[in-house]
């Protein structure tokens, strides 16, 4: 009989566990939980923002046009002090950004609704508009961050799971915040949206500062000289990643306004949030699929084909005046949208440093935030003169504008030669879990 020869210890998996990479493994990831489940609370109130703003002071003034213009100040505000709080997590620590912020928020919030109801004068509720966005908690980058640090060592398909489960989480908070915002809005009172929206900041923000597992360990500059070169936006593949989320941020923009003007012209204001949570439902399904597959085409490659995708899904979208043919098209938007925000999202992983990945996630979620800011000025502005289909037009001209833009960067792509890139993350030293 012929003997059987072991396996050489070569050819064995090093870390058996971690061979297949999926959703159950990511969720069986040590302290895993202990951060989700209160992330997940604490950044529900972000897909209220912007729709129940739009509700109230729609309401208030009687304008699209106004609506769109406060709250492109709340998403230009927070799309330009994100990053800034990000770098500060990433100095100072999570905790201490988070808890002052959650404060100044909800407080910032209660003003932006007192004055609305007050009727005061617009350009009060622009001034008004900026802490409320300035201070929006920037829970989805820290949670990110957090699961770089608890997979560490792990493959770099594991984390490309972790990504597309953000992802997922992300547009299911979608799909019920901007449902909630409009029944409490329509059905309630039109400033129930933001006051619901400021109290879940204020108690979801303050339980997720508490759990401290797999915080990431805070990297303190020595210097002035020193924190301006370990700016994320440093590196030339965030730069572009940026570029590519503004345009998806035009999407999201231009479809809350557009939305919220059609279901008023046809009659029908309630059917705003199932609409749009039709949008957002593609995403997350698009989420959840793209999450569970092997992919062997590069993430840059990848992300043009999904932007291409979403560009040709936006063409039509004005040329509808029927809700059911709409919702369908909104769902087929949003199946698009999943795969660009995921690869971005894993593409970023890959580039920026470890000391400035918190604040790297808040440059692309920035950029989403500006995006749609400027998206809801636009659409608010050419729905108010020309109705809801002109409004559609804004997201195609913002993802044909960005896939341009992205196609020409696309080589920044990749991360600097001198850098390490280990196991998806580049890190300059490795990471510490705190208990």
């Amino acid at each position: 009989m012929a003997a059987t020869l072991p396996t050489p210890p070569s050819r064995a998996p090093r870390h058996p566990a971690r061979a297949k990479s999926g959703y159950r493994e990511l969720l069986g990831t040590q302290g895993a939980w202990t951060f989700l489940l209160p992330g997940f609370a604490a950044r529900q109130p972000f897909a209220m923002l912007t729709i129940s703003l739009v509700l109230l002071v729609e309401h208030t003034t009687g304008s699209y046009g106004a609506a769109g213009a406060v709250a492109a100040v709340t998403g230009a505000s927070m799309a330009l002090c994100a990053p800034r709080g990000g770098r500060l997590a990433d100095r100072f620590g999570q905790r201490a950004v988070l808890l002052p912020g959650v404060l100044l928020h909800a407080g910032s919030v209660i003003g932006l609704v007192v004055l609305a109801l007050a009727h005061a004068p617009t350009w009060t509720l622009f001034a008004a508009a900026v802490p409320a966005g300035a201070t929006v908690p920037q829970v989805g980058p820290m949670v990110r961050s957090r699961w770089a640090v608890a997979l560490r060592g792990s493959s770099s398909a594991l984390l490309t799971t972790a990504a597309a489960f953000e992802s997922v989480t992300d547009e299911f908070t979608f799909v019920i915040g901007p449902v909630l915002a409009t029944a409490l809005c329509t059905g309630v009172h039109p400033a129930a949206g933001l006051i619901t929206e400021a109290a879940l900041t204020l108690v979801g923000g303050m339980l997720f500062a508490t759990r401290r597992s797999s915080v990431p360990v805070p990297h303190r500059a020595v210097s002035a000289a020193d924190a301006r070169a370990a700016s994320a936006l440093s590196v030339p593949g965030v730069r572009a990643l940026a570029v590519a989320f503004l345009g998806i941020g035009a999407v999201f923009g231009g479809m809350q306004v557009s939305l919220t003007a059609f279901t008023d012209e046809i009659g029908q204001p309630g059917m705003n949030g199932v609409l749009y949570g039709t949008f957002a439902a593609g995403n997350m399904l698009a989420g959840i699929v793209y999450g569970a597959v092997s992919w062997r085409r590069s993430p840059r490659t990848r992300l043009l084909a999904a932007y291409s995708a979403l560009t040709l899904a936006c063409v039509p979208l004005w040329t509808v005046r029927a809700a059911a043919p709409l919702g369908l098209l909104g769902l087929a938007v949003g199946l698009c949208i999943a795969p660009a925000l995921i690869t971005g999202y894993t593409l970023v992983n890959t580039l920026a440093p470890a000391s400035t990945r918190t604040e790297a996630f808040t440059w692309l979620t920035g950029a989403v935030a500006f995006g749609q800011a400027v998206a809801v000025t636009a659409a608010g502005l050419l729905a108010d003169r020309w109705g809801s289909d002109a409004g559609f037009t804004v997201p195609l001209a913002g993802t044909a504008t960005a896939l341009a833009v992205l196609a020409w960067m696309h080589g920044r792509l990749v991360a600097h030669p001198r850098q390490t890139v280990a196991q998806g993350v580049i890190s300059h030293r490795p990471p510490v879990v705190v208990d």
